[in-house]
């Protein structure tokens, strides 16, 4: 009993310090968004956008010129956060009543509707045309704000017109602008693959003698901390990890990496999160600094800056060189700087009474993992072990750990920045020593070293001297062992069925402890992204019938918006709101009415509407 109080306590402390690092970065991520879309509108010369801040949704307001300009401003603020998370109050000027004298028509689209905008000639069938762009997005609302003329019609006009059209139903949040004989797609894509797969086949369906401008965007992660470490050893210049803030940022970086030795091709991930508009500017400077060392390392942690030298580094050449970086600096940036032994840690392996203190643990390609070494007391042996088979759910964990009351100061610290960063990779080994710790292994994620970087910075300060080889191998395809659309279905609700996700009360703001609910639908969903689902929203029957209807749409809608928070991609997961309709217990009851007040998933079968009244999804409402 004594060793599960120990047990409990030290996850308990984890959780609050969890919590507490949670809400401070919850808060520097918004305000890191609101710089993000502002730079975003104004780099695209949207200055005119005010931006405001309220909990987690961004707010614009202000008048634009056109209705595409208000359009763009959107689109652009949905580049730098969760398009679901932008409100728009903004305005427009009306527009003229002069008819242009050309045909020219924009399209813009966005969760499900379009609208039309233009010229277009009295010929045209507009009923068609808007049955068409129904046909094509799925049924989507078309809004029609055409004006017609009688002037001649381009030869390739046409053939544009109805190239965009078709375009519409590839890209759901676009604006597509149509004149004469060119075509202009501004457009967000879920991801990186998605904008080079929707690029390569727009640009082999465009007509002949049709120009195609392309703009398309994927949305920018959320990098925290903002980190960046560039080394220099025997083997030339190599990042550990890379973040940018910008695409001219990125090739400022890659540029003084290359003058310092570089060696072969390097990424570095744009991405939100960034400190201070100086990141490329301290980074540059740190990278110019292990040059002129020749050799060394630097790491970035947000404001935090390590420059480590070699050992045999003569004082006045490392002096010198700490002058130059402290002064080249921005202020708001912090530095440290040391000299020591570049090196790589080898195993003592415990064999001797006085043998080096160390923790290792490795991760075999078999599905075991082992660890050994030393820990301070058995209240911390207890919790690594804990830790060790949260973090690795699906491999044997065996333990040989002895206690050393005499360990340095941060020894767990650093055992569980450690486990986390292993737990990256799908083999390899962790070696913790009083000054050093390496990493090294094979990951199927090509990040993985920058997020191992991120981790170790964060957790134990880039002062810390660390050294990960990591080696990216693509992983054997997995098809065959994703689940099923049933198994998804019921992995989900089984979650739901150990702990509901609870709302405020009345209202579909969800409530913080079940954000940990959340986040274990996220990690189910991962592998069901294909499975079309309906978010069933259900209340008790307590109130009006129309209220309560209300209210369980707004809870199935902020259930999928967690979910895009999360990034899980969302495009087959319909909310649904039913009220009070569906009960699976006496409303009589307290039981009952909080039974009655759940969230469902439910399998949507081909050819199905999600909201049906169908026997098979009313069925599965029954069992689930």
């Amino acid at each position: 009993m004594r060793s599960f109080h120990y047990i409990f306590t030290a996850i308990a402390c984890m959780v609050l310090i969890s919590v507490a690092t949670a809400l401070l970065a919850v808060g520097q991520i918004e305000r890191l968004a609101r710089s993000s879309v502002r730079e975003a509108l104004s780099s695209d010369g949207m200055g005119w956008v005010e931006v405001r801040v309220d909990g987690l949704q961004v707010i614009l307001s202000g008048t634009a010129p056109d209705e595409a300009a208000r359009h763009l401003a959107q689109r652009l603020a949905g580049t730098a956060v969760n398009t679901a998370l932008v409100i728009d109050e903004m305005d427009v000027v009306p527009a003229s009543s002069d008819v242009p004298t050309q045909y020219s028509v924009e399209f813009l689209s966005s969760d499900g509707q379009i609208s039309v905008i233009g010229v277009v000639p009295s010929s045209l069938d507009r009923d068609e045309m808007a049955a068409a762009i129904a046909r094509l997005t799925n049924g989507g609302v078309v809004r029609d704000l055409l004006d017609h003329g009688d002037y001649p019609v381009p030869p390739a006009w046409m053939e544009a017109f109805e190239f965009s059209l078709e375009t519409l139903g590839r890209l759901p949040w676009s604006r597509i602008a149509v004149q004469a004989d060119r075509v202009e797609v501004k457009a967000i894509s879920e991801s990186q693959i998605d904008k080079g797969r929707f690029e390569a086949e727009l640009r082999q369906r465009v007509p002949d003698g049709v120009d195609l401008v392309l703009d398309i965007s994927a949305p920018r992660p959320v990098i925290a901390p903002f980190t960046l470490r560039f080394l220099v050893d025997a083997n030339g210049g190599r990042f550990d990890a890379c973040s940018a803030r910008s695409e001219s940022g990125r090739k400022r970086i890659l540029s003084a990496a290359a003058q310092a030795g570089l060696m072969g091709n390097a990424t570095c991930r744009i991405g939100l999160g960034s400190p201070s508009p100086s990141w490329p500017d301290a980074v540059v400077a740190g990278i110019t600094a292990v040059e002129r060392l020749g050799a060394g390392s630097v790491t970035f942690s947000d404001l935090r800056v390590s420059l480590v030298a070699p050992a045999e580094t003569e004082q006045v050449v490392f002096e010198r060189v700490i002058e130059e970086l402290d002064a080249a600096l921005p202020e708001i940036f912090s530095l440290t700087a040391i000299k020591s032994d570049p090196r790589i840690a080898a195993s003592s392996g415990e064999t001797e009474s006085n043998a080096l203190p160390e923790f290792a643990a490795t991760v075999s390609p078999e599905g075991s993992l082992l660890l050994r070494g030393r820990i301070t007391d058995e209240t911390l042996r207890d919790t690594v072990e804990g830790l060790a088979r949260a973090l690795f759910p699906s491999v044997s964990v065996q333990a040989a750990l002895r206690l050393d009351a005499g360990l340095p100061q941060g020894w767990a610290k650093k055992v569980f920045a450690g486990l986390e960063s292993l737990s990256l990779l799908a083999e390899g080994s962790l070696l913790i020593q009083s000054e050093f710790i390496d990493i090294r292994g094979i990951a199927h994620d090509p990040g993985a070293s920058d997020e191992i970087s991120r981790i170790l910075s964060a957790g134990l300060g880039v002062a810390e001297e660390f050294a990960i080889q990591v080696n990216y191998v693509e992983p054997e395809s997995t098809e065959s062992s994703l689940p099923s659309p049933e198994e998804c279905v019921a992995g989900i609700n089984a979650i739901l069925d150990s702990q509901q996700i609870g709302f405020e009360p009345g209202s579909s703001e969800i409530g913080h402890r079940s954000f940990s609910v959340i986040d274990r639908l996220a990690e189910v969903m991962e592998g069901c992204s294909d499975v079309r689902m309906e978010i069933g929203g259900h209340t008790d029957s307590q109130g009006r019938e129309e209220m309560n209807l209300r209210l369980s749409q707004g809870r199935a809608e902020a259930v999928l918006t967690a979910l895009q928070m999360r990034r899980v991609l969302t495009g087959n997961l319909t909310p649904v709101g039913y009220g009070e309709t569906r009960p699976i217990a006496d409303n009589g009851t307290k039981e009952g009415r909080e039974a009655n007040r759940r969230i469902e998933f439910t399998l949507v079968a081909d050819g199905d509407e999600a909201g049906g009244t169908g026997e098979e999804t009313g069925e599965e409402n029954e069992q689930n």
